[in-house]
């Protein structure tokens, strides 16, 4: 019965691996082409039972993970160097793939984390894991393209071989389309003036860099 329970498993992992060659671009695809129609997606989602829980597109939170680990895996491909470490606690991070992934996905979840935050409060709502749950998983779907361009904006200034500006010129884009889009969710979810949504995406954003900054001051001096 055990061996059965594991056949199982292992089919049902199998399945669930190969079906993500589909899913996520597809998924990418969507956020791409309709940023603000896959978030409220996103949002309708979260009312179904955990059976069908995004059955046609990947969950927010895995296209966020699976979109760090495949720029990931393309920049060792690219021979792109990490950033030398100068201190303890960065060099226990650089020691392996693993843990600069899990570092990467901790920081690039800061965004979404700090404007469901600011949504959440200007809506007057209680701040807890269940009003959260909603606009992070939404902002999970914007934050996996943003990570993409930066991704891409970072092995190309990092490429001795190619012109540093071009580099920053995708990631100029990418961030303008981040939070032109940021603004039209914020728009729509608070049902205010495209001026004032446009302050609360910068003041959001801010805020996440701010804690990015803090945090990487943290490693460089322990």
């Amino acid at each position: 019965m055990d061996f059965l329970k594991i056949l199982r498993s292992f089919e049902e992992f199998v399945f669930e691996a190969t079906s993500w060659l589909i899913f996520y671009p597809l998924t990418m695809w969507r956020i791409l082409r309709r940023p603000l129609a896959t978030m409220d997606y996103s949002d309708r989602e979260q009312s179904d039972t955990d059976e069908k829980h995004y059955d046609d597109a990947l969950s927010p939170p895995l296209v966020l993970l699976a979109t760090i680990v495949l720029w990931n895996l393309i920049g060792i491909e690219a021979h792109v160097a990490d950033l030398e470490a100068t201190s303890t606690a960065m060099k226990t991070l650089a020691a392996s793939q693993q843990n600069l992934i899990l570092f990467r996905s901790l920081i690039f979840s800061l965004i979404p984390l700090i404007a469901a935050a600011s949504l959440v409060h200007r809506q007057g709502k209680r701040l807890s894991r269940e009003t959260l749950r909603a606009p992070f998983y939404a902002q999970c779907y914007l934050a996996a393209p943003c990570v993409m361009v930066v991704s891409i904006g970072g092995i190309i200034l990092r490429r001795a071989d190619i012109a540093n500006p071009l580099g920053l010129a995708v990631m100029a884009m990418g961030a303008t389309w981040f939070l032109a889009v940021q603004t039209l969710w914020f728009r729509n979810k608070l049902s205010t003036s495209y001026l004032r949504a446009a302050l609360i995406t910068l003041w959001a954003t801010a805020r996440a860099l701010a804690v990015l900054l803090l945090v990487l001051l943290l490693l460089a001096i322990l």
